[in-house]
């Protein structure tokens, strides 16, 4: 925290109206947080179309996923130095028109390389634009406009994923997938044109790029990147046939998490070394000096690998489990994703009444109840009104959060730091999003493995159905794509169809486990969530709130 230095504001400062701010630049931050969002929405949702007309292996959408994820986060602090050297508003622009190229790239892919470029470029004009959105928030509004614009930035997400699966999905179908990232374009093309009414921040034209501080953090966030996302197919400790190499028989994916960590760890040492020798480090110390903010990144990452996890276990229960189109996956994830958006502008309506360790701990709270309830529920059709009710819950719940979280870190830090907030927000999304992935399909496809042997065990099945080459290469699988697999081994049709039986109830199980697993890591969550600040912001006053955040 920073230390006061002006004087204490009087009762009559502490109660004058606050003028209110048009409401442009928050819709045209909007926008540019859309252009960003839509495309790391529509690659999940176009991945058979993209597949199958660049020639290329379902897997390769992940990797275009995973480059863009890791450019974000691996250069976002870089970006937050590069708006305020050259002016966010300038950096904004550049970066739209950069991420629009991209876009065009994209568009016009023939193969899988090319598309790995385009994601690439895309990832690193987004480390560039990503930062200034808080910047330019900070910049504009004060008081309660603040603490919704952040709740609608919070929320943005969460919106363009439901919209985009919607949207894409029927561009993909109906037409190509071609065309939703031709409407990315567009869009780009619009924030371009309206980004020239918003106000330019001066330009700090005397701060100093730390260029080992870039180059560790780099190294860090993608070594964590890579190892939580190779934990699945090069295993989470001793290596499979699929890791690119093994060390003494340990898989590269857990020797990469550590490594980050160390190097994680070497940057925040660099860092404070360089803030001791009076010279500016890559992340503002400042951001994370206090215990209510390192709480508040903690849960900030356990909220965001949540809300992936469970982004990931619908599409799972619904294209898998129930067999369904990516389509009805995309309604049923609706009501989730609308519960969040929503959640995170009205919960500013709480933040007078209640202070953010209890808004926190009844979130994380909220998030397992609606997953509990998810899991206990969740059978091979979509029509009990309980599952909508328990993710309508979590989705409260992870709205409140983020809004939350984003509104502490951004006013526990003096305006000058909005952009040091705002790269800080970008690692954390990126990082969390790593997290939640790999975390829940190893869970998943633990608990489905076991579920199996079990499963055949009780049987009296021959052992090369549990043994065949399906199962070598263990993961979730349609009825249909188990039938033919075990039709080609010569098994009977009475044979086939139970273990078809097995396959359905262990593919259920898992899903069910995998809920609860989740909701006890929310339950965990609550220890980092109680220890965030303790006031209640509409009961402070102007000489309290200089005390507690500092001045700008």
């Amino acid at each position: 925290m920073t230390t006061p230095t002006d004087p204490p504001a009087t009762a009559t400062t502490a109660q004058a109206p606050v003028r209110r701010s048009p409401w442009l630049p928050l819709i045209i931050v909007v926008m540019a947080q859309l252009q960003m969002g839509i495309n790391i929405s529509v690659l999940p949702v176009s991945l058979g179309p993209i597949a199958e007309d660049l020639d290329a292996p379902a897997t390769a959408t992940a990797t275009a996923l995973l480059l863009y994820s890791l450019f974000v986060a691996a250069f976002v602090m870089l970006g937050a130095k590069i708006g305020k050297i050259f002016g966010e508003r300038l950096v904004l622009q550049v970066s739209v028109v950069v991420h629009g190229a991209a876009m065009v790239l994209m568009a016009t892919s023939t193969d899988a390389s090319t598309m790995n470029t385009a994601q690439a470029i895309a990832g690193v004009a987004a480390a560039a634009a990503v930062p200034t959105f808080v910047v330019l928030i900070a910049a504009n509004y004060g008081g309660r406009q603040q603490e919704t614009s952040l709740g609608v930035l919070a929320g943005i997400p969460a919106v363009s994923s439901a919209v985009t699966f919607v949207v894409a999905g029927f561009l993909a179908t109906a037409l190509s997938w071609r065309y939703s990232f031709g409407l990315i374009v567009l869009l780009a093309l619009a924030v371009l044109v309206l980004s020239f009414r918003l106000t330019p921040i001066p330009r700090q034209p005397l701060i100093r790029i730390d260029v080992i501080g870039v180059v560790l953090s780099a190294a860090a966030i993608a070594l964590i990147l890579l190892g939580f996302n190779g934990l699945q197919t090069w295993g989470a400790l001793l290596a499979t046939d699929a890791a690119p190499f093994s060390i003494l028989e340990v898989s590269p994916a857990p020797v990469f998490i550590v490594l980050g960590i160390v190097l994680g760890q070497a940057f925040f040492a660099w860092s404070h070394r360089r803030v001791a020798a009076a010279r500016q480090p890559l992340l503002a110390t400042e951001v994370l000096d206090s215990k209510e903010e390192r709480n508040a990144v903690v849960a900030f990452l356990v909220a965001g690998s949540l809300g992936l996890a469970v982004g990931f276990l619908i599409p799972l229960y619904v294209q898998i489990v129930q067999g369904r189109t990516p389509l009805f996956s995309a309604v049923a994830i609706l009501p989730y994703s609308v519960a969040i958006a929503a959640a995170g502008v009205i919960s500013v309506r709480l933040y007078d009444r209640l202070p953010p360790r209890v808004l926190g701990t009844v979130s994380f709270g909220l998030i397992a109840v609606g997953l509990v309830v998810a899991a206990f529920t969740v059978g091979k059709d979509w029509s009990n009104a309980a599952i909508v009710l328990g993710l309508l819950l979590v989705g409260i719940g992870e709205g409140t959060l983020l809004t939350l979280l984003f509104n502490v870190l951004v006013s526990a830090s003096p305006k000058r730091l909005a952009g040091d907030v705002g790269a800080l927000r970008g690692v954390a999304n990126n990082v969390s999003n790593a997290l939640g992935a790999a975390l829940v399909s190893v869970v998943a496809v633990g608990f489905l493995g076991f579920l199996l042997a079990s499963g055949f065990d009780r049987s009296d099945l021959p052992p090369e159905l549990e043994t065949s080459a399906l199962f070598d290469d263990l993961d979730f699988v349609t009825d249909a794509e188990l039938r033919s697999a075990l039709e080609a081994t010569g098994a009977a049709p009475e044979q086939v169809e139970e273990a078809v039986a097995i396959n359905e109830d262990a593919r259920l199980g898992a899903v069910r486990a995998s809920f609860l697993i989740v909701a006890g890591i929310s339950l965990v969550a609550i220890f980092p969530a109680w220890r965030l600040p303790k006031y209640t912001p509409g009961a402070l006053s102007a000489e309290d709130i200089v005390n507690e955040v500092g001045p700008d």
